[in-house]
This record gives structure tokens, C-alpha cells and sequence, in this order.
């Protein structure tokens, strides 16, 4: 199951919209940001019908 994420890049604040694959579980994964190219963490947490994205820098 496939959904989309609105966020705010932790380093250059532009907003950027990600595609989450919900049928993995919970995830944690890097991602360069398309716009700065930083890495931002990702941490998806799922329970049953929620889930929930957290993104921050890479030093955090």
C-alpha cells in the first residue's frame, strides 16, 4: 500500500513530498533530499491502519 507524505527538508526547509510503502512495516532509511541533496533520515512507524513519518538531518 502506497502512500504520500508531505515534509519539510530538516536542512534547506523546502518542501518535498514522499512516497511510503506502508506494506514493509516499520522502516528507517536515508534519503537525499531532491532539492539539496543532504541526507534526511526517515522513520516510519505503522500500527494497523496508522503510520507515522518522522524526517530529520543526519547529525541529529
Amino acid at each position: 500500500m502506497l502512500e504520500s507524505q508531505d515534509y519539510q527538508c530538516p536542512y534547506c526547509g523546502e518542501p518535498v513530498e514522499a512516497l511510503l510503502d506502508l506494506s514493509g512495516g516499520d522502516q528507517h532509511y536515508i534519503e537525499d533530499c531532491p532539492v539539496c541533496c543532504r541526507p534526511i533520515q526517515f522513520e516510519l512507524q505503522t500500527d494497523g491502519d496508522s503510520w507515522n513519518l518522522q524526517v530529520r538531518r543526519e547529525d541529529d
